[in-house]
């Protein structure tokens, strides 16, 4: 898992017929202060309602994903498991 900001939405309109119905957005993994690390960016599926800007935490573990959906049919690894409100930390 690591923590991303959301970038943007992904607009396909050809996709495996598992994933009609579901929203995937770009994201980016970040710091605990908010800041992008590297530049690469993940493509997730989204099942909680994210959006651009969101703190998100990211799963990239496809037998996770798969519990989630119920299925093994759609070729995923990487899903927004949770949208962070806050960060705190204490040093």
């Amino acid at each position: 898992m690591f923590l991303a900001k959301v970038k943007g939405n992904i607009i396909s309109t050809q996709k495996n017929r598992f994933l009609i119905g579901h929203k995937l957005l770009l994201t980016q993994p970040v710091d605990f202060k908010g800041e992008f690390i590297g530049n690469k960016d993940v493509i997730a599926i989204d099942l909680i309602d994210a959006g651009i800007g969101d703190n998100v935490i990211v799963c990239q573990e496809g037998d996770a994903v798969q519990q989630v959906l119920g299925h093994k049919n759609a070729p995923l690894n990487t899903m927004i498991i949770g949208i962070v409100d806050n960060i705190e930390i204490n040093e």
